[in-house]
């Protein structure tokens, strides 16, 4: 039987050992939970960053559209010179100008006022109208109206009266300046003074003399009135004054939260579908607020009219969208082809395959890459990032990039990929007891 000095030792290794196997596994358990809580700290900060992103990307959409909409005179006056060929708009215009002057006709003096010899040319021109004398005279001058509102002059009045008071979006959301767009009691209007001047000298030269004696009329075409546009001017000065800031910060949120990300490829994906989509409820809302918004114009608004100004203003709002959303598409999708998962190394295959099957048979007919295969080969990585790199920039340069724009430069980029695929020529891989072979000839 063993002394105790003998078995003392040998209960304290083993005690000792289990100790030390229990410390290191409650380490290892303290250094998981560790890992584990900081994860947790970068999913939560990087989520909410790219969240943060995300809401700020349609405001960031209006913003740029505040400001350039504002600021470019060209701009401008490319988005409301198609009005001036608009049917409502013309229509619209010939009502307010018909009104104004019916109001101003003497017509029991009418026929006595016209000079004998444009009588008969008068009162066969009437005649044509039809109906009683202020239908007749009232649809003459509709017409006369009409036509001066269908004519080059009033195209070229209206584009040069919008070039001159270029401004007229900032007055119409900010009720500042003066000039032919005004603002009062939320109430958006144009001056028809010119135009009226124009159906009076029209009036004059088809016999209607009397129309001349009419004096000076200042009458306004109603394109916007809403109670809430005292708060929408708010807003958008604040819009108008964050700029091409706004996009910036909502570009450095997203970036930042996949840079946080411990799966960067997916926060990626995540983020810039979570763009898209936000940009794409700007766009529906842009729609449903069209709907509302006319539906609220009193009686005497020309809705037509009312709506063609409001589709104007939004067009290079609602490209904008289009391209921002379709941008965030195909980051997503640039994203995710790139990763390790089996689908995206099944459609990379595919890829691969198809341009090496065009590659086999331009070999057998004949084709030699010559030294730019090997180099291609070489640096294919870098010529792909280069490619890239290079289409981001054409598309950050591009003064006001449309769906169009962003569709070309993937197509060209795809292109230009695929090029860069089918020149590539591999180099024979060294033997185990060889140098690096040369490259290929011919």
């Amino acid at each position: 039987m063993a002394s105790d000095g003998e078995v003392g030792p040998v209960r304290d290794d083993g005690a000792g050992g289990e100790l030390a196997a229990l410390r290191e596994r409650v380490a290892a358990l303290e250094e998981e939970r560790e890992r584990t809580g900081h994860h947790r700290v970068r999913a939560s900060l990087a989520a909410l960053l790219i969240a943060l992103g995300c809401v700020l990307a349609p405001l960031s959409v209006l913003a740029s559209w505040a400001s350039d909409e504002v600021g470019n005179t060209d701009r401008y006056v490319a988005t409301v010179a198609p009005l001036a060929d608009d049917p409502q708009v013309q229509e619209a215009v010939a009502d307010r100008v018909t009104a104004a002057l019916m109001t101003r006709l003497d017509l029991p003096a009418l026929l006595s006022g016209v000079a004998p010899a444009d009588r008969p040319r008068l009162a066969r021109a009437l005649g044509e109208a039809g109906g009683a004398l202020e239908g007749a005279v009232r649809g003459f001058v509709h017409d006369r109206a009409l036509d001066v509102a269908r004519s080059d002059a009033f195209r070229q009045l209206w584009t040069e009266a919008n070039r001159r008071a270029h401004d007229a979006v900032d007055k119409a959301l900010t009720g500042s300046g003066g000039g032919a767009v005004q603002l009062t009691d939320d109430t958006v209007t144009v001056d028809l003074g010119p135009v009226v001047e124009r159906v009076k000298q029209r009036l004059v030269d088809d016999g209607l003399t009397v129309a001349g004696r009419i004096p000076e009329v200042h009458t306004e075409l109603t394109v916007a009135r809403g109670e809430q546009l005292g708060e929408v001017r708010v807003w958008f000065r604040v819009l108008q004054v964050l700029g091409n800031w706004l996009p910036v910060v909502a570009a450095v949120l997203v970036a930042g939260g996949v840079l946080v990300a411990r799966r960067r490829r997916r926060a990626l994906v995540v983020g810039a579908l979570g763009v898209a989509c936000a940009v794409a409820l700007l766009g529906v809302g842009l729609t449903v607020f069209r709907a509302v918004y006319l539906d609220a114009l009193p009686a005497g608004v020309s809705q037509g009219a009312a709506g063609s100004v409001y589709d104007a203003l939004v067009r290079f709002l609602r490209a904008s969208v289009r391209v921002v959303g379709a941008l965030g598409v195909v980051v997503a999708f640039a994203a995710w082809v790139t990763g390790g998962g089996r689908r995206a190394r099944a459609v990379r295959e595919v890829w691969a395959d198809g341009i090496g099957a065009l590659r086999g048979l331009a070999d057998r007919a004949g084709f030699r890459a010559g030294p730019v295969g090997p180099w291609a080969g070489r640096y294919r990585a870098a010529l792909g990032w280069g490619l890239v790199a290079a289409a981001a920039l054409a598309l950050v340069l591009w003064s006001w990039p449309t769906p169009g724009v962003l569709v070309g430069l993937g197509l060209g980029l795809v292109f230009a990929l695929a090029v860069v695929t089918f020149v590539a020529e591999p180099g024979p891989a060294p033997g185990p007891e060889e140098g690096p072979a040369p490259p290929p000839l011919g």
